[in-house]
């Protein structure tokens, strides 16, 4: 069960993998270009080729990327629709450089379209995107449903799922987006994920973000807080990671710490995990 944090990826891929391992992590995450705006770093073929022999000769689990918050695939406006297509587009074509990882990102909010419209919109970016045997795995996250906001419920995913046709995108699922969505993990972690296996399928799960939450369940605010320091509390992430259909998904923290912290907390899922 691979453990990390979302890192920093201005100095590159190699120094990425040199700070996971420094904090003791085996996998990480990091945002494919500026996750408020749109710019993306200059692509290095040599930094891609140091980190993928890095992650391999240290037996990392699957990296997962982060699309741009800001990239909204279903939103009203056709041109600012198609530039989120675009960028899609390109972070797909930059994650080539690190094969068998994932890219996970969120479906976007429809300002008003619908759920229908929105689901069509942003399976067609999806088709056009994905070349035909591409080596990544795309991951549509399960969201808090604030708002308009796209995949707060699992049928919302599906549709997504059913609609691009795909065996290669699957689902992230965030541990504080799911209980603000209004899912009890806290008491009923079996019950949520048989209800994710109805509706989705747990083979379509394939990563997860290991966040406690500010609000109480079903709240629709996504605020997440540090582990065992949120609704969730310690015990609910001790049967995250020692659940056996979640055991060996790579989970990922995106709690509010700096690296010291995030440190720390992995060593806490590590021995939650022995104990």
């Amino acid at each position: 069960m691979p453990f990390g944090c979302h890192l920093s990826a201005s100095a590159g891929y190699a120094a990425m993998v040199e700070t996971a391992l420094a904090i003791g992590a085996d996998t990480f995450a990091f945002f494919t270009r500026n996750p408020r705006g749109s710019r993306a770093k200059k692509e290095d073929a040599g930094d891609a080729a140091r980190a993928r022999a890095m992650l391999q000769e240290r037996g990392f689990g699957p990296l997962v990327a982060h699309g741009a918050y800001t990239m909204n695939l279903c939103t009203a406006q056709p041109e600012a629709r198609a530039f989120a297509a675009e960028t899609l587009a390109d972070d797909l074509r930059r994650m080539a450089a690190l094969p068998g990882n994932f890219y996970n990102f969120h479906p976007g909010s429809h300002v008003g379209q619908g759920v229908e419209a929105a689901v069509e919109q942003i399976a067609a970016a999806l088709r056009q995107a994905m070349a035909p045997d591409y080596p990544v795995m795309v991951l549509l996250e399960t969201m808090a449903g604030k708002g308009s906001e796209v995949g707060g419920r699992f049928e919302e995913l599906k549709a997504i799922l059913d609609a691009v046709g795909r065996n290669d995108l699957g689902v992230c699922l965030d541990t504080c987006h799911v209980w603000d969505s209004g899912k009890d993990i806290v008491n009923d972690l079996d019950g949520v994920l048989e209800e994710f296996d109805r509706v989705i399928g747990l083979e379509r799960l394939h990563a997860l973000h290991v966040n406690d939450s500010k609000n109480p369940l079903g709240s629709h605010k996504d605020r997440h807080a540090c582990l065992g320091e949120g609704y969730l509390g310690t015990e609910t992430f001790r049967a995250i990671v020692n659940h056996p259909a979640l055991r060996d998904k790579p989970m990922i923290l995106e709690t509010p710490n700096e690296l010291p912290g995030y440190q720390a907390e992995i060593a806490l899922l590590r021995l939650l995990r022995k104990s």
